[in-house]
């Protein structure tokens, strides 16, 4: 589970419902138990009742009245049944609710004083309840017999008593449960909302809409976020410096450059010397040159970037060549979904060296025919879509050598066009910089093809 408040609530929920199952587990033995000890208090209040009507017959015997006090006793199908048995087992005098009935015994006769409480089975293989009592019986001064007197109870009423006590605790519990869960959702949504402020406010800063994180923060968070400000001002201000120190060095370096080209014209130089010196002269520009737009890719920076909108910068970028190769007349057409917003997470600069690169390769190139596609490359689980940039024309195109060589500083398929060689190499550098790919494939125009793809993330 990737959400934290998530985690943290389905492990609370765990351990309400493993406390509530032990809680529910003890309430039911404890109400199991208090339940058989009402029963056994009534079995010993009916067996009162039963030795109170005890009559001694003419014979010296136990007998009882037709009947009983409790009207139970003489119904069949009662539920409650009575008997007694002589120091032998054998059954005396049997209620008339067992009638049709036995009641199993599993110890016999019991010894005067000695009771039993347990569970027994009828002859119909029903449960009951049984409360056995052993009593020395006086039939004369001179004359006693021992006797088992046993009364029952079906366990239907306890079973179903059982099940209504269960059925709502279980019903209880769970509302609770569900109310706790509830108020854990609610009190995490509330315990962990400066997390999620975090979040949205680094979301702002790399849509740069803010500069730094905010305050306020728990002390918990107050280090952390302190931390990522600090990181993110000396990120700033790193770029800022490497940038500035590569301009310097390039103004430093040109102001030699010029003067030393400026000596070429001198008469005594002999032409050779001179167009060697030239050619070292050009190379060194050009390295410096390629170094400084290297620089200046700020990259995959993190943080602190705004979404640029990359149809526009296209637009603009061809109305600027329109003008520029107004001559060739070229026909550039845009292949691009108006409804769906394309956008570039990352230095506006390094987007338009992108896009000024590619189209004046391809304006310059071209027999009169430029083909540009466009469109938002989107991923379920990614946070910023990425993008995938396609531009043909209908130029000579380029052999299998021309494709590796054009990628590399300072390398020109054609050295009779002016430039410098380096633009497709800082193109390359700054789809590298932003985790993409480039590729130069031939296009079904007849010229060159190259294909941009910089992934979602």
């Amino acid at each position: 589970m990737s959400s934290l408040s998530g985690r943290l609530l389905l492990a609370l929920s765990i351990l309400l419902l493993l406390f509530f199952s032990i809680t529910i587990a003890v309430l039911d033995s404890a109400f199991r138990s208090a339940s058989e000890k009402a029963v056994a208090d009534r079995l010993e209040i009916q067996l009162t009742g039963l030795l109170s009507a005890v009559e001694i017959d003419d014979y010296g015997g136990v007998s009882f009245p037709d009947e009983l006090p409790e009207a139970r006793f003489n119904n069949p199908g009662s539920g409650l049944f009575g008997e007694v048995a002589d120091e032998n087992g054998e059954r005396i005098w049997r209620s008339g609710s067992l009638v049709g009935l036995g009641i199993t015994d599993s110890h016999g006769s019991l010894s005067a004083g000695e009771t039993h409480f347990e569970q027994l089975t009828l002859s119909d293989d029903s449960g009951v309840f049984a409360l056995s009592l052993g009593v020395m019986w006086e039939l004369s001064e001179v004359e006693s017999t021992r006797l088992t007197f046993r009364v029952a109870e079906r366990l239907e009423p306890y079973y179903a008593q059982i099940n209504r006590f269960r059925t709502q605790l279980l019903g209880w519990f769970a509302s609770v449960m569900l109310l706790m869960i509830a108020a854990q959702a609610l009190f995490l949504r509330w315990a962990l909302s400066p997390l999620r402020r975090i979040e949205s406010e680094v979301r702002e800063i790399e849509d740069g809409e803010r500069a730094e994180l905010g305050s306020g923060y728990p002390r918990e968070l107050k280090g952390a976020t302190q931390n990522i400000n600090t990181l993110i001002g000396s990120e700033r201000e790193r770029l800022t410096r490497y940038r500035n120190t590569l301009g310097n060095l390039a103004h430093s370096l040109k102001t030699p450059l010029a003067v030393l080209r400026n000596g070429l014209s001198t008469p005594d130089m002999s032409p050779e010397s001179a167009g060697e010196l030239q050619k070292q002269i050009d190379r060194m520009d050009d390295i410096v040159g390629y170094q400084l737009q290297r620089a200046a890719a700020s990259g995959s920076m993190t943080l602190g970037h705004v979404a640029v909108d990359v149809v526009t910068e296209i637009r603009a970028v061809r109305e600027t060549l329109d003008k520029v190769y107004a001559d060739k007349r070229p026909q550039c057409t845009l292949d691009i979904d108006d409804s769906e917003s394309v956008q570039f997470f990352g230095d506006k600069g390094d987007l338009l060296e992108v896009l000024g690169n590619l189209l004046d390769n391809a304006y310059k190139w071209c027999k009169g025919a430029i083909q540009v596609s466009l469109k938002s490359v989107q991923k379920p689980d990614a946070r910023r879509p990425g993008l995938s940039l396609v531009v043909e024309d209908d130029g000579p195109g380029m052999n299998v050598e021309d494709t590796r060589l054009l990628l590399e500083r300072g390398a020109r398929a054609d050295e009779t066009v002016d430039g410098q060689g380096i633009g497709l190499a800082v193109v390359k550098e700054i789809v590298n910089l932003q985790g993409g790919t480039l590729q130069l494939l031939r296009s079904s125009l007849g010229g060159a093809k190259i294909a941009i793809h910089i992934p979602p993330k």
